[in-house]
C-alpha cells in the first residue's frame, strides 16, 4: 500500500509526484477494514451547460429560452391542465406573460382543468414569479374577488391573477386603486385579465393615469359578461373606450364615471344605444358631459334605470326636464353642484309626472333649488320617502313648509346648511309632513333661533322616532319643550354641539318620551350635568343601548347611575368628562353590564388604578378608547392589551 502512495513516476495517473506528500496523513483516509477510502464527490447543481471560450467558462443560454415566443405559446396552450400552466408561469416574467395571454378558447386540451393552488404575485430580482398567496376572496354571490392597492397594482400581479384564477372558474370582481408608481397598471395587465378572466363581471379602476383606451378596449373585447364598470380619475380614457364597452358588454347594468376629463357625450350615447339593462348611472366632474349624453341615457333606459347621480357637470335645465319625463323607473336621484340648472329646471322636472317611483331625492349646492321648484318636485313625486337638502341658499321657511305638505309620503327629512330656515320652518315641516314622518335631522342651520313665545295647540307627531339637531346654535330650551309635546314616541335623540340647551330643557324632552329611548347622543352639550344622566338612567335605562356624553359636565355619579340602571347599554362615550378611577370602578362593579364599546378619551383623571376595572369590563368589550388619557402609562396599556386579546384598544 505504501508503494501506491509513494508512486512518483511519469505516468499520467498522477504526474508530478505523490498525491499525499506526507505519508502519515494518508492513514487518516483509511477505514479499519478497507484498503483505500474514496471520499464522495459533491455534485454541483448546474442550471445550464458551460462552454470554455476565451480562457474562461461561460454559461450557455438554455435551449428552451432560445425558442421564440410563438413556439413557447404553442407549447403552453397544449399543456394538459391548469396546474401545469400555473407552474410554468412561475419560471420567469416572460413565461408568465405568455401564459397569461392564452385565451380559454385557444387551449387545445378539452379536459376539465385541475384545481391549482398556485397564485403568482411578486417578481423576484431574477425575474421569476413567486407563488405567494394573492388573498382571493369568494363573496356571497360566488364570484372570486381581488383588490390591488397602491404599489401592489402592477401588470405582473394582474397576469398572475389571470393565470391563477383560470382554474377556479375565473375572476368575477376586480378592484384596482393605482398610485404614482412607475410600475403601475398598463394595457399589458388589462390584456392579461381580458384573456384569462372572460367571466369578469365587476371592474373598478381608480387613479390609473397609465391606463388608456387600448387597455379598456381589451377588457371590452374579452370580458363580455361585464356588468359593473367604475372609472375614477383615469385621464387617458376617452369616448373610444366607452364605444368599445357598449359594443362588447351589452349586459352592463352599473356605470360610474368620475374625474375623467376626456369622456363626453359620444361615449354615453353609445352606452345608451347598446346597453338596454342599465340600472345605475353616476357621473361626476366630467367637463365634456352635457345634456346630450345625460338625455340619451335617461331616454334609452327609461324603464330600467333606477339610480341616477349627477355631480359637477355642465348640464342645464334640459337634462332635468328629460329626467322628469323619462325617469319612470328612477327610485334614487342625487343632484349636486349643478351651476347651470335654474329654478325652471326643478319646476319642469317636478311637473313632468315621470318620477312617480322616486323614493329618495338629494339636492346639494344647486342654486335652482328654490321654494317653487322644490314644491313642484314634492307634488310630482307622490312616493317620495327620503329628502336630503344641503346648501340650498334660496330655500325659505315657506318653501320648506309647502314641500313638506306636498310630499305626503315623506318618512325622512334632512337639512344641512340651509341658513334661511328658521324655527318656524322647522316646526312647520314637522307638523305638515303628515303621519308617516319617522326621521328629522337639521345640521348647521344658522338661521334657527329659539322660540320667543309658545306655539299654538298642535296635534302631536306620533310617527316621529328619530330627532337629530347638530350644531344649530340658536336651538334652546324652549324648542326642546315644544318638541317634547309634539313628539312623544321618540326612540333616538341626537342633540350635538348645542351650547344653548341646559338641564331644564333636556329634562322636559326626556320626561315626554313615552316609548323608551334606545339611543341618546348629547356630545358637545357643555351645559348638561349629572342630573340629565340620572334622569335618562331612571326613565329609559331599561331600553337604552347607546349613550354619548362626550364633553358634558358629568362626574362619577353619572357612571354609578348608568351602572345600576342601564343593563342593556352596549356603547358608552364619556370622553372629555371629569370622571375618575372611582367612576370606572363603579361601572365595573355592578353586574350584569354588557358594554361592548367604551370611550374615555381625554379623561385626564383616569389612571393606572383603573386597570383592574377595565380588565373586568373587558370580558365583554370589543373596543376601548384610551387616547389622550395622560395618567395611564404605556406599560398599563401593554398589560391590558395582553389581557383583552379580543378588544381593539386605541391609545
Amino acid at each position: 500500500m505504501s508503494k501506491l502512495f509513494a508512486f512518483s513516476g511519469s505516468d499520467d495517473f498522477c504526474p508530478g509526484g505523490s498525491i499525499y506528500p506526507n505519508l502519515k496523513e494518508s492513514s487518516l483516509f483509511l477505514y479499519p477494514n478497507q484498503d483505500v477510502y474514496f471520499p464522495p464527490c459533491k455534485r454541483y447543481r448546474i442550471s445550464a451547460p458551460f462552454v470554455f471560450a476565451g480562457g474562461k467558462f461561460e454559461q450557455k443560454k438554455p435551449s428552451i429560452e432560445v425558442l421564440p415566443d410563438e413556439c413557447l405559446f404553442e407549447i403552453f396552450r397544449r399543456l394538459p391542465g391548469g396546474q401545469e400552466r400555473s407552474t410554468c408561469a412561475c419560471v420567469s416574467k416572460r413565461w408568465l406573460t405568455l401564459v397569461s395571454n392564452i385565451r380559454r378558447d385557444e387551449i387545445s386540451d378539452n379536459k376539465t382543468p385541475q384545481a391549482s393552488d398556485l397564485e403568482h404575485e411578486n417578481t423576484d430580482k431574477k425575474g421569476g414569479v413567486s407563488s405567494e398567496d394573492v388573498d382571493l376572496d369568494v363573496e356571497g354571490d360566488g364570484y372570486l374577488s381581488r383588490s390591488l392597492d397602491g404599489k401592489k397594482a402592477t401588470d405582473i400581479r394582474l397576469a398572475s391573477i389571470a393565470v391563477g384564477t383560470a382554474s377556479r372558474g375565473g375572476l368575477g370582481k376586480l378592484f384596482i386603486r393605482g398610485s404614482k408608481s412607475r410600475h403601475g397598471v398598463t394595457t399589458v395587465g388589462l390584456r392579461a385579465i381580458s384573456r384569462g378572466c372572460p367571466s369578469l363581471r365587476v371592474l373598478s379602476l381608480w387613479n390609473l393615469s397609465s391606463v388608456g383606451d387600448e387597455g379598456l378596449c381589451e377588457i371590452a373585447n374579452g370580458c363580455h359578461q361585464l356588468e359593473k364598470l367604475d372609472l375614477c380619475h383615469c385621464p387617458s380614457i376617452t369616448d373610444k373606450s366607452l364605444l368599445a364597452v357598449a359594443k362588447g358588454c351589452p349586459n352592463l347594468t352599473d356605470l360610474t364615471i368620475e374625474g375623467c376629463a376626456n369622456i363626453g357625450n359620444e361615449g354615453l350615447q353609445a352606452i345608451a344605444r347598446s346597453c338596454p339593462n342599465l340600472k345605475s348611472v353616476s357621473i361626476k366632474d366630467c367637463p365634456l358631459v352635457g345634456d346630450q349624453g345625460v338625455a340619451s341615457l335617461l331616454s334609452s333606459a327609461s324603464y330600467s334605470l333606477t339610480k341616477v347621480k349627477l355631480q359637477a357637470l355642465n348640464i342645464t335645465d334640459v337634462s332635468l326636464a328629460v329626467i322628469g319625463h323619462y325617469g319612470k323607473a328612477v327610485t334614487d336621484l342625487s343632484l349636486t353642484s349643478l351651476p347651470n340648472v335654474s329654478e325652471k329646471g326643478f319646476w319642469v322636472m317636478g311637473n313632468g309626472h315621470g318620477l312617480q317611483k322616486l323614493k329618495s331625492f338629494t339636492v346639494t349646492s344647486c342654486r335652482g333649488a328654490t321654494d317653487s321648484g322644490l314644491e313642484a318636485v314634492g307634488k310630482g313625486c307622490p312616493n317620495l320617502k327620503q329628502l336630503c337638502l344641503s346648501k340650498c341658499p334660496f330655500l325659505s321657511d315657506k318653501g320648506l313648509s309647502s314641500l313638506a305638505k306636498a310630499a305626503g309620503s315623506l318618512e325622512c327629512l334632512q337639512l344641512e346648511e340651509c341658513h334661511r330656515i328658521s324655527q318656524f320652518g322647522f316646526f312647520c315641516s314637522l307638523i305638515n309632513c303628515g303621519a308617516k314622518l319617522k326621521v328629522i335631522s337639521f345640521a348647521n342651520c344658522l338661521g334657527i333661533k329659539d322660540l320667543n313665545s309658545g306655539l299654538p295647540p298642535l296635534s302631536p307627531c306620533e310617527s316621529l322616532r328619530s330627532l337629530s339637531i347638530h350644531n344649530c346654535p340658536g336651538f334652546g330650551d324652549a324648542s326642546l319643550f315644544a318638541l317634547g309635546k309634539l313628539c312623544p314616541q321618540l326612540q333616538h335623540v341626537e342633540l350635538c354641539g348645542l351650547h344653548g340647551i341646559t338641564d331644564a330643557g333636556v329634562l322636559l324632552l326626556l320626561e315626554s318620551c313615552e316609548a323608551g329611548l334606545l339611543k341618546v347622543n348629547l356630545s358637545g352639550c357643555v351645559n348638561l350635568s349629572d342630573k340629565v344622566v340620572q334622569t335618562i338612567s331612571n326613565l329609559h335605562g331599561w331600553t337604552l343601548e347607546l349613550l354619548n356624553l362626550n364633553g358634558c359636565k358629568i362626574s362619577d355619579a353619572s357612571l354609578v347611575a348608568i351602572a345600576k340602571n342601564c343593563q342593556l347599554l352596549t356603547d358608552l362615550d364619556i370622553s372629555k368628562c371629569t370622571i375618575t378611577d372611582s367612576g370606572i370602578a363603579a361601572l365595573a362593579h355592578f353586574n350584569p353590564i354588557n358594554l361592548q364599546i367604551l370611550s374615555v378619551s381625554g379623561c385626564s383623571m383616569v389612571s393606572d388604578k383603573s386597570l383592574p376595572s377595565l380588565g373586568k369590563l373587558g370580558e365583554t368589550l370589543l373596543g376601548l378608547n384610551l387616547q389622550q388619557c395622560k395618567a395611564i402609562s404605556s406599560r398599563a396599556v401593554e398589560l391590558l392589551t395582553e389581557q383583552l386579546w379580543r378588544c381593539d384598544i386605541l391609545f
